[in-house]
């Protein structure tokens, strides 16, 4: 049995514009905060890019996910409200679980080269 509650949710709104201006919205307040503890010697600058950047783009999944959310509750789809939602906690989860692994990255020189060539 599908509940039938109609919530007038307007005209329909673009997925795509609405992740790119979830992104920059979510950008520059991640940015502004991360500067400020930057500045604060509270976070490296490393960390503060890698803070503004994984925000940014979990902003921009949250935004087009709640967005596609709300356009499913316009056309009275508890499926497509339910799934929406779900591809954007999982998205969220998943940038958050890709920027918590550490970077490994090696200086490479001259000599390594040589060393790795023998």
């Amino acid at each position: 049995m599908n509940p039938k509650i109609t919530i007038n949710t307007g005209t329909p709104r673009s997925v795509a514009g609405n992740i790119i201006s979830g992104a920059l919205a979510a950008g520059m307040v991640a940015t502004a905060l991360s500067y400020t503890k930057y500045k604060q010697a509270q976070m490296s600058k490393e960390e503060a890019i890698k803070q503004s950047l994984k925000l940014t783009v979990q902003g921009g999944i949250a935004t087009g996910s709640a967005i596609a959310a709300a356009n499913a509750l316009g056309r009275n789809s508890w499926l497509g409200l339910l799934g929406s939602l779900s591809v954007g906690v999982a998205g969220i989860y998943g940038v958050e679980r890709l920027y918590s692994k550490p970077c490994a990255h090696h200086a490479v020189d001259a000599q390594t080269i040589e060393e790795d060539e023998k």
